[in-house]
């Protein structure tokens, strides 16, 4: 779908060209010929009086009214153009499904009529998960495709690596497909909102809590990437523990590019460690859960929730191994039972039959790509007539109550100027060897 969305650039380039062409060729029009001037105090040169002056106040009161809102680049009568870098090749093409849901949901809004009789371009490029290329796509899709602002994007260090040059060119960078912390620094990042999910942050603090509940004095290992999505884990923790961090928590540490993080593993065992939090990804999270169970250690065992998917991590690592794993959940589950007879899930079902029927249902990353396609769809209603990158942002800041069908009941988006957290609550689940079971109540935090 991208790739027929690119050969169109040219051509709507060039519209978006001539929607100022007529301006300039009128103030290039030659004066009409003067044939004469009429006699001072000759009732024409009253009338022409009364026109100048009369045009005069005309100009004045229109200088004086407040400007119309100019909409973004990428925007026509027509469509609203938006941008996207998904990582559909290398490491991170196992997450991309959720900017193949995201097209596959703005077709069927397409399909709908679009939003005010706008059609939706998603242009979505590939860029490997990789922070240089997802600099270069990014540009390439501001500079030259014209977009009006970018959605969904993939990633904590990728989209780090484009967000001050989005920033400062007060370009939206809306509903980043990561929980990272650091989305919700209003004041550093006004243009920046992360995505429709609870902050990593929240789950470490949900993790480290139960942990305490289950044993008050334990103590805490956590594994993760040395990078700002990684330390949202400790950061949560800590949060939790206070001035008790130091004395009860162990930290490991590895880099994307390692090969192995199995002596990672083996020196946080031998720590004597109560509890396990992986804040890992892709391979590095298959290992930590095969070498847990090598090791023939049983720690109550958290792995984050963006490694929680059955079929991309926990049927490579083994399902045996993973019995008893915890996580966390916020969005509906296809293979819950609880869901069986749900109306939004039969949409949903229904919707993917339609839409991407060779698909993998089990994937979180189609429920999460639908949540936040939805989330956006609502901003754009609420932005109605004035598209300006300033009004959407307004609206992506201010969204009330709202209710997803895919979002687990009682959790709803809400947003404000000082609220960059679209989810806030979440709940904790548990591995039982087929499928994920949820237990406890929604949990609520800051």
């Amino acid at each position: 779908m991208q790739f027929d969305q690119l050969k169109r650039r040219n051509f709507i380039a060039f519209l978006g060209g001539a929607a100022v062409w007529p301006l300039g060729a009128r103030a290039q029009q030659p004066a009409r010929p003067v044939t004469g001037y009429p006699e001072p105090g000759s009732p024409d040169a009253r009338s022409g009086v009364f026109r100048i002056l009369s045009g005069c106040l005309l100009l004045s009161g229109a200088m004086a009214m407040p400007a119309a809102a100019q909409n973004a680049p990428g925007v026509t009568d027509r469509e609203i153009k938006i941008g996207q870098t998904m990582p559909y090749t290398g490491p991170g093409a196992r997450f991309s499904a959720s900017g193949v849901a995201e097209m596959a949901y703005m077709k069927m809004i397409n399909d709908q009529g679009g939003i005010n009789g706008r059609k939706i371009n998603l242009i979505s490029v590939d860029d490997g998960f990789m922070p240089w290329r997802t600099g270069n796509e990014t540009r390439k899709l501001i500079e030259v495709e014209q977009v009006a602002f970018v959605f969904g994007s993939i990633g904590t260090t990728t989209q780090l690596s484009v967000s001050k040059y989005l920033n400062e060119r007060k370009i939206p960078q809306l509903f980043i497909e990561s929980g990272a912390y650091r989305w919700g620094h209003y004041k550093d990042t006004p243009y920046t909102m992360g995505g429709v999910r609870p902050s990593y942050r929240l789950g470490a603090r949900l993790y480290a809590r139960h942990t305490l509940k289950q044993k008050p004095n334990a103590k805490i290992c956590i594994l993760y990437e040395d990078n700002d999505w990684g330390r949202d884990y400790t950061d949560g923790v800590r949060d939790v523990l206070g001035d008790k961090y130091a004395a009860t928590v162990r930290e490991a540490t590895y880099e994307f590019t390692d090969a192995s993080i199995d002596r990672q593993i083996v020196e946080l065992k031998a720590t004597g460690c109560d509890a396990l939090i992986a804040a890992t990804v892709l391979q590095f999270a298959e290992q930590t859960i095969r070498k847990v169970r090598d090791l023939g250690w049983k720690p109550i065992f958290f792995m984050n929730n963006v490694s929680a998917s059955v079929p991309i991590i926990l049927e490579p690592a083994g399902l045996e191994s993973s019995i008893g794993l915890l996580s966390s959940a916020y969005g509906k589950d296809p293979r819950d039972p609880a869901f069986e007879n749900d109306p939004a899930m039969t949409d949903w079902r229904a919707w993917m039959r339609k839409y991407l029927p060779d698909a993998d249902v089990r994937l979180p990353s189609y429920v999460n790509g639908y949540n936040s396609a939805a989330t956006l769809v609502q901003v754009l209603k609420q932005a109605g007539s004035d598209l300006s990158r300033e009004n959407i942002m307004r609206q992506a800041a201010n969204l009330r109550e709202l209710e997803l069908p895919m979002l687990l009941p009682g959790i709803k988006v809400n947003t404000s100027p000082t609220d960059y957290y679209a989810v806030q609550q979440s709940q904790l689940m548990r591995f039982d060897g087929q499928r994920w079971v949820r237990f406890g109540d929604l949990v609520y935090d800051e």
